[in-house]
């Protein structure tokens, strides 16, 4: 049996200049918002990412709670070259695991990928909306993520071609 092209490991704080290289060029095509370093430092407990045999990151991705049953897939990135390979796959399934490990039963993802989201069960939230009580907590969020779940106005012109796409992540 050969060795894997790539695993998936929880990332480590050395790892965080390079998931910064991995963002950039999606960020460059507007695909990404654009982050300081320390904020992935900040967050650098959420990420995963997959390295090749070598060491080299290829892919990173976040799961970030927004609350109780709620979590939010944030800066999944692929390297060019390795686009089609099931990186994305891999670090998302893991992401999943994640969630259902922090007691998360759902995911979102603010996404112009909606046909892999689609592949690996997301689904449009259209105009989706939580119980009035959780969204008088959630509004007062200052995470931009939160925003974007309940499309509030503030964060449109970041939004503008994004779906908005949830999917049950409870059982399995």
């Amino acid at each position: 049996m050969s060795k894997p092209e790539y695993t998936v490991r929880r990332a480590r704080t050395s790892d965080v200049p390079g998931i910064q290289t991995l963002v950039e060029p999606l960020v460059q095509q507007r695909i990404l918002l654009g982050k300081d370093l320390v904020v992935f430092y900040e967050a650098v407990q959420e990420f995963r990412v997959a390295e090749d045999s070598a060491g080299n990151l290829v892919g990173c991705g976040a799961v970030h709670v927004i609350w109780e049953d709620l979590g939010e897939v944030r800066t999944l990135a692929v390297d060019g070259g390795w686009l089609g390979r099931g990186v994305g796959h891999a670090l998302l399934e893991r992401l999943e695991i994640d969630a259902r490990e922090l007691g998360l039963s759902r995911l979102f993802c603010l996404t112009f990928e909606v046909p892999f989201f689609s592949r690996n069960g997301f689904v449009d939230m259209g105009t989706e909306t939580v119980d009035p009580a959780v969204y008088a907590e959630l509004v007062r969020s200052h995470d931009e993520g939160v925003a974007e779940f309940l499309d509030l106005a503030r964060v449109k012109p970041n939004t503008l071609g994004n779906t908005r796409m949830v999917k049950a992540v409870t059982g399995s």
